[in-house]
């Protein structure tokens, strides 16, 4: 939330207007310059809050990996053993512990020390969209105990109830709103805080010295710049799964040819599939999950896998990789229960670009794809933008009482802005407008708010040209 340094040498709120207006000489930016800094203000100071808690629990949500590890060590770590046993055995083991439900994946063990999941759906009192993971030793056999599951990262319950928080406050689809109002604005507010950030004159810029506001306001205006660009990121990749806005992605997507692709599950080799299934009736069909496991080894498909059950009688087992760090392996199979024999495959080489695009981003939005070292950088984001907020209302708090809404855009300001950038700005923002809407019905009501407070200014014969909020 970079706001723009005051004009002025001292803290105090301004009292008295320029007494002369902007006239076209000006430069486009300096006729821009007003609008900006309103829009700033007014999304800083009503959006922030909104931006203030998607920052906190995105700080929790990045820790949550290594808590996750911690907390549910016993479930998955084991001793290093000598030989894994066939993965029938390990889920004939979960099944004889838990056999309530039905098989919906596996995940074989990806490591020397980990446990194998076995997935089941359908299990009274788990939530349908999550599955119930049993851990399972891969050496022994034992059963080690069981969690909730929740996505495809594997998210055990501590770090599914963080994701809930930061998603929706815990509200369901109604509370998808709040990130999806975040996510609109940030790249927003923190574009116009850079434009009004570098507008200055650059002696402007030397605060080193100063208290009060201007301290504040060197704070906020450092750290903005520092950490627009990850903002910037993290607004393309939020909007990308949030509800509205993200719908109209995929629509965009799919219209380019460029959706995520799946692997046909129809058993046979035919295409006319559309994916794999989630459930299943049984442990194991046909040949049984070592030898499907085989044949995709087979086809290159290293660890980690996972190997989704066969939806119904004609569909064919899915194996796929899931690893989401740098490299990623999201190379996929299907494969015959009745012959074993490969059916279909996809290569993410092979993904359209957006799709490449688009996985990288959300991997690297929630802190998967470089590790710790991606979880680190998020959680200093999250930090930066608490800070920003911080002082962005301490600037507000410091101005006082009697610039509690700052000055309203001055009356004819469009004017002053050349018609050959005016028009292209507005059909821009109308087309986003429309686009993301969490964007465009705040904005249209940012822009009442201010014409309102313009006239009422007016009226009391206060016609004022000043840009300082």
């Amino acid at each position: 939330m970079t706001t723009a340094p005051s004009t002025t040498t001292d803290d105090s709120p301004r009292s008295d207007p320029p007494t002369q207006p902007p006239t076209s000489a000006r430069g486009a930016g300096s006729a821009l310059r007003p609008l900006v800094l309103r829009l700033h203000f007014y999304a800083g100071l009503l959006v922030a809050p909104f931006l203030l808690v998607a920052a906190l629990t995105g700080f929790l949500y990045a820790a949550s990996f290594q808590a996750e590890k911690i907390v549910y060590a016993h479930e998955l770590t084991v001793p290093v053993g000598d030989t894994k046993l066939p993965i029938g055995e390990q889920v004939a083991a979960a099944r004889k512990a838990h056999p309530e439900g039905t098989l919906s994946a596996v995940r074989p063990s990806p490591e020397a020390d980990a446990t194998t999941r076995v997935l089941l759906s359908g299990v009274p009192g788990v939530d349908e969209d999550h599955t119930l993971a049993v851990f399972v030793d891969p050496y022994t056999g034992k059963v080690r105990g069981s969690q909730e599951q929740y996505g495809s990262t594997g998210a055990l319950p501590l770090r599914t109830w963080i994701d809930g928080l930061h998603a929706n406050l815990q509200l369901g689809e109604n509370g998808r709103l709040y990130s999806e109002l975040a996510a609109s604005w940030l790249w927003v507010i923190s574009g116009g805080g850079l434009v009004l950030w570098f507008g200055r004159r650059r002696a402007q810029r030397k605060v080193r010295g100063t208290s009060g506001r201007r301290r504040t306001l060197g704070l906020h205006g450092t750290v903005g710049v520092w950490a627009a660009a990850g903002f910037f990121f993290l607004s393309a990749t939020g909007l990308t799964w949030s509800t509205y806005a993200g719908a109209n992605i995929d629509d965009l997507r799919t219209s380019l040819d460029q959706a995520t692709p799946s692997v046909s599950a129809v058993a046979g080799g035919e295409h006319a599939g559309h994916g794999s299934g989630a459930a299943a009736g049984g442990t194991e069909h046909g040949v049984g999950l070592d030898k499907v496991l085989a044949a995709a080894r087979a086809k290159g498909l290293g660890d980690p896998v996972e190997i989704v059950a066969p939806a119904d009688a004609s569909s064919a087992y899915v194996v796929r990789q899931i690893q989401r760090s740098w490299p990623e392996k999201q190379d996929s199979v299907a494969v015959d229960p009745a012959t074993g024999r490969v059916t279909d495959e996809l290569r993410f080489a092979d993904y359209p670009l957006l799709a490449k695009l688009t996985r990288w981003g959300i991997d690297a939005h929630t802190g998967v794809l470089f590790g710790l070292a991606n979880q680190i950088a998020l959680m200093a984001l999250a930090l930066s933008l608490v800070l920003l907020i911080v002082w962005g209302y301490r600037m507000w708090w410091q101005r006082g009482r009697a610039a509690a809404f700052g000055r309203p855009i001055p009356r004819g300001a469009w004017q002053q802005v050349p018609a050959h950038i005016l028009v292209p700005l507005m059909a821009a923002v109308a087309v986003l407008g429309y686009f993301v809407p969490l964007l465009g019905i705040p904005l249209a009501v940012f822009i009442a708010m201010d014409v309102l407070l313009g006239e009422i200014a007016h009226r009391r014969g206060k016609r004022t040209y000043g840009t300082r909020v």
